[in-house]
């Protein structure tokens, strides 16, 4: 099994567990860590904490584990998931 943890800052736990849903995945668990299992891979969204870089700027990070059955599945997984969580400024 592949498996690869990534942090995502800025989009909340809501979302980030909403787009594993829209990948297929059904929300196993409802406390952390939240488990969600879609055909042959998983997600978990393990922890969430408030990082400071002023005073007044600060945002949410998520530690976030993708598990799948072989590396390419995983990198077909994080690729949908990352176009999914990509911002664009304006």
């Amino acid at each position: 099994m592949a498996a690869i943890d990534l942090e995502f800052r800025g989009i909340s736990i809501e979302h980030l567990g909403m787009y594993f849903k829209e990948l297929g995945a059904k929300r196993i668990t409802d406390s952390y860590p939240f488990v969600y299992e879609g055909e042959g891979w998983s997600g978990q969204i393990l922890s969430e904490a408030e990082i400071s870089f002023t005073a007044t700027f600060k945002v949410n990070a998520v530690q976030v584990r993708f598990r799948a059955e072989t590396e390419t599945v995983l990198e077909e997984l994080i690729k949908k998931y990352r176009y999914k969580t990509t911002r664009i400024g304006g």
